[in-house]
């Protein structure tokens, strides 16, 4: 995992705001100081509104980086996501970031990357399979939603679905349609595994790549309200790497962390 190094909280502008679904929005907000910055699997912090409700930011993935420009894919769930859905272009908006670490895409031990995400975890994908392009890796998307209505994958490429009721492409969750593709995948280069979505994803998918002995590293989601190790609201437990569990602040040691600090 790679550590973030600039940090800016500046009022950017949203330029463009485009709903892809009926609870999904892409919204590009122009931010320079941030946009140059930014690493896949950082995230940003949002103040949605210029009142105190909500009086927390939001924390949301970065989904891509176009010049002066970041993209962020909001689920409206809440008032607070539901008030950044609904607002228009040349509203402008706090925020902080890049926030986190970031996956680590420039290694040599692999050229092929498994990209696997469920449901809004598809967020940072985008942005992460253009640089493992750039990196020259070859990418394979597994993407899963319990529906074919959940499945969320704007923009990627070479993509596979699975859907817990069948709906659409391989039946079952994501973590079991991996272990299908699995035996079809050339190792010999060297595979890794990228993840982001809820948290039992996660830990099937960290118990399987220790089972196949696959490198993986997941991105973990939490609530952030403020993303600097202030608040302590994105505390989480992991294997120490020494013996035990010892807990971190998810917002400044992750939220991408190696599967083998999950706690299975």
């Amino acid at each position: 995992m790679i550590e973030t190094n600039a940090l800016a909280d500046v009022r950017a502008t949203i330029t463009e705001n485009r709903r892809i679904s009926s609870d999904i929005t892409i919204i590009t907000l122009e931010c320079p100081e941030i946009a140059i910055a930014a690493k896949p699997g950082n995230f940003v912090n949002v103040k949605v509104s210029n009142t105190t409700q909500p009086l927390l930011r939001r924390p949301f993935s970065i989904h891509n980086v176009r010049d002066n420009s970041i993209d962020i894919m909001v689920k409206s769930v809440g008032c607070g996501t539901a008030i950044f859905c609904d607002s228009a272009e040349g509203t402008p908006m706090m925020v902080l970031g890049p926030l986190g670490n970031s996956f680590n895409t420039s290694s040599r031990n692999f050229d092929t990357a498994l990209l696997l995400s469920g449901g809004i975890g598809t967020a940072p994908m985008y942005f992460l399979e253009q640089t493992l392009a750039h990196e020259e890796k070859k990418v394979i998307n597994l993407v899963g939603g319990r529906t074919e209505a959940d499945l969320i994958a704007p923009g990627l490429t070479n993509v596979q679905f699975a859907t817990d009721d069948g709906s659409a492409g391989f039946r079952g969750n994501v973590v079991a349609l991996l272990e299908s593709v699995l035996p079809s995948i050339d190792r010999k280069g060297g595979v890794k595994v990228f993840a982001c979505g809820p948290n039992p994803m996660l830990k099937a998918l960290a118990g399987c790549c220790r089972k196949h002995h696959l490198p993986c590293e997941l991105s973990l989601e939490s609530v952030m309200g403020c993303g600097i190790g202030i608040c302590y609201g994105c505390s989480v437990e992991i294997n120490d790497p020494d013996g035990g569990i010892r807990s971190i602040l998810l917002c400044r040691e992750g939220p991408v962390i190696d599967a083998e600090l999950f706690v299975l």
